[in-house]
């Protein structure tokens, strides 16, 4: 059995339910069977090998989902290409995975601008190319190859299923390597932990191409409904709970905090509401409160990683319903190990800090040609997370910070070296460090210090353009602080810990 196996025995099971609402139409599971069908024979008419890679950068849409499980369908693998990024940022992905196929909105058509590989226009489901490009439409490729017959898939549970990338805006990018096996324990964790059935509505409002997608299928698996929202932000996701029926939905602690402050916002917002999980960033405990408080018992919570994607550990809502768990991310889920580990390898007790470490079905089989840097990250079958906790006496896993140098703001990672590098390019920036601050509304916000070169001016205004014209909105710093001379070791290092106490005694300060 394969992925894509859950979704082809739900059409059989159910195929006149209702697969995918959206702006432009309801589709059937029998009607998205026979779209994913017809796409993936497309797709390998395009390029018969198996395995070959096939980019899809576009917005949520049903569209896009009906791309996604044809390249799922028809053995090749999935690299999600982020159409907020940028297209430098872009074509460093493209580059290192080199995809025969891309499938794009018109919109991103710019971001892919001299990309190779065969453009398939994955936006509105119809035979009208996008001005400047011949590529054909996904409508098209169906019409073309209507009536296909599902394809046949052979591949082992080893063989790669996606490369989603994390960090490497700068430098060479790592690219997760996630299996089929990897996705199995994902959908099967994903249904139990959350008891999804066939009277799911699930709000399509994190993008598919990062938490989504691990959403996807579990949904589809047990014969629920995936609704496409015609537009982004919190009012477009309270309309949708509110008049669309909508009764799960993953999110950053970002956009649950929007929807709670959004005018005249109320429980009666949500009639259908019972899952509401959050991911991507810590919630603090007394944000918990805040959440339950005007939501009722329905918050969960999951903690993985890109390397052993979305669900190593869960909390449902009836975890939620001890105080004592709000600081945790729950228990190990099946297929799993969850242990924390001392610097020497020995594994410790319940109660003692370490690192936490992984191993079983949900591990990445490696980077994407990076043998090294997969040796330094599984090492003897454990995967080495980055991130320090510890695991209670109950089997609660409590994070406490993280090894690795990461900002993780509105549900995305952010590296601070690749912002040090974009802000150490602007001609009157010395030397700078970046780092992560607790913030309510992204959950962390990125910040940096900043040594000018002696006699150069530059103002923050000007810096945080200069760095979101090179990376984008998500890892542009929301504030700058400037420094005659940045804290220094013995040894003439930057540190970086003392900067940003620095920073949170400024803010402490100017809040009293």
């Amino acid at each position: 059995m394969h992925p894509i196996d859950f979704f082809w025995r739900a059409a059989q099971r159910w195929p006149e339910r209702t697969a995918i609402d959206a702006p432009d139409g309801a589709i059937s599971y029998a009607a998205l069977a026979n779209q994913v069908a017809a796409i993936a024979a497309g797709l390998v008419a395009i390029d018969p090998g198996a395995q070959s890679r096939v980019g899809i950068c576009a917005s949520n849409s049903a569209g896009h989902i009906a791309a996604l499980l044809a390249v799922l369908a028809c053995g090749k693998v999935w690299v999600p290409l982020n159409p907020k990024s940028t297209p430098p940022e872009i074509r460093r992905l493209i580059d290192a995975t080199q995809p025969s196929i891309l499938v794009m909105d018109a919109a991103c058509t710019s971001l892919l601008e001299g990309a190779p590989g065969a453009r398939i226009l994955c936006g509105p489901m119809d035979s009208s190319p996008a001005d400047g490009t011949d590529a054909p439409s996904l409508a098209a490729l169906c019409a073309r190859h209507a009536g296909a017959p599902r394809p046949a898939l052979s591949l082992p549970p080893e063989a790669t299923q996606a490369i989603k990338f994390t960090g490497g805006t700068t430098g060479l990018p790592k690219g997760v390597m996630q299996t089929y096996r990897a996705w199995m324990a994902n959908i099967s964790n994903q249904i139990h932990a959350w008891g999804f059935d066939e009277h799911e509505r699930y709000i399509v409002a994190a993008p598919i191409t990062h938490g989504t997608s691990t959403y996807i299928l579990p949904i589809l698996a047990q014969g629920g409904c995936h609704v496409v929202l015609p537009g982004a932000g919190a009012e477009a996701v309270r309309t949708a709970f509110r008049e669309r029926g909508g009764t799960a939905c993953f999110m950053p602690p970002t956009l649950v905090y929007m929807l709670m402050a959004l005018p005249g916002a109320s429980r009666a917002d949500f009639p259908h509401l019972r899952r509401l999980i959050y991911g991507g960033a810590p919630m603090p405990p007394e944000k918990i409160r805040e959440v339950r408080d005007f939501f009722g018992p329905v918050l969960g919570t999951t903690y993985g990683q890109t390397e052993a994607p979305q669900i190593l550990t869960a909390m449902r809502p009836e975890d939620f319903d001890d105080p004592r768990n709000w600081a945790s991310v729950g228990r190990t889920t099946w297929f799993s190990d969850v242990a924390i580990m001392a610097p020497d390898g020995e594994l410790l007790p319940p109660g003692q800090v370490g690192e936490v470490v992984a191993r079983g079905d949900l591990l990445m089989s490696g980077y994407w040609r990076l043998p090294e840097k997969t040796a330094e990250t599984i090492v003897d079958g454990w995967l080495h997370t980055g991130d320090r906790g510890l695991i209670d006496e109950r089997g609660y896993l409590y994070l406490k910070d993280r090894l690795k140098d990461m900002v993780i703001t509105g549900g995305f990672n952010v590296y601070p070296v690749d912002v040090e590098n974009a802000l150490g390019q602007h001609p009157s920036v010395h030397e700078c460090a970046v780092f992560g601050v607790p913030d309510d509304k992204w959950g962390e916000a990125v910040q940096a210090a900043v040594q000018l070169r002696p006699g150069q001016q530059a103002t923050e205004a000007e810096l945080i353009r200069f760095v979101r014209e090179r990376l984008g909105p998500v890892q542009t710093p929301k504030h700058i602080h400037f420094y005659e001379m940045l804290p220094r070791s013995p040894v003439g290092k930057v540190l970086k810990t003392a900067v940003r106490e620095r920073a949170l005694s400024a803010a402490a300060a100017s809040d009293a």
